[in-house]
């Protein structure tokens, strides 16, 4: 049997081989250089995470919140560079979370 920890590094190495990856790396790096697009997507991000952690603790967040969140997603999304960065990370971390989801099933 092989050590579960060398066949992680082989996942990884997979995982750097996808195209998800490289798409993902290419509009990171592009991305890179424009540092008031870069704080506009981490101060979004930043949003995200706190809004999902209230939801994970049961509190909705307020229609105001919501309608704050979508508008400044909405002005994030109209650079092309932002909407290309956020489209490859979302088809990265969907493999992540597919990855996750299928070693999720040993627990049950």
């Amino acid at each position: 049997m092989q050590n579960v920890y060398d066949i992680a590094h082989e996942l990884a190495r997979s995982l750097k081989e996808t195209d998800q990856f490289k798409n993902y790396e290419a509009a990171r790096k592009k991305l890179e250089g424009n540092d008031a697009l870069s704080k506009m997507i981490a101060d979004l991000q930043e949003k995200s995470m706190q809004m999902q952690a209230r939801m994970m603790s049961g509190d909705k967040p307020s229609d105001e919140e919501m309608q704050q969140y979508q508008s400044l997603y909405a002005i994030v999304l109209q650079d092309p560079l932002a909407s290309e960065y956020l489209q490859t990370e979302m088809a990265f971390s969907q493999i992540i979370s597919d990855i996750y989801g299928i070693i999720a099933e040993v627990a049950k």
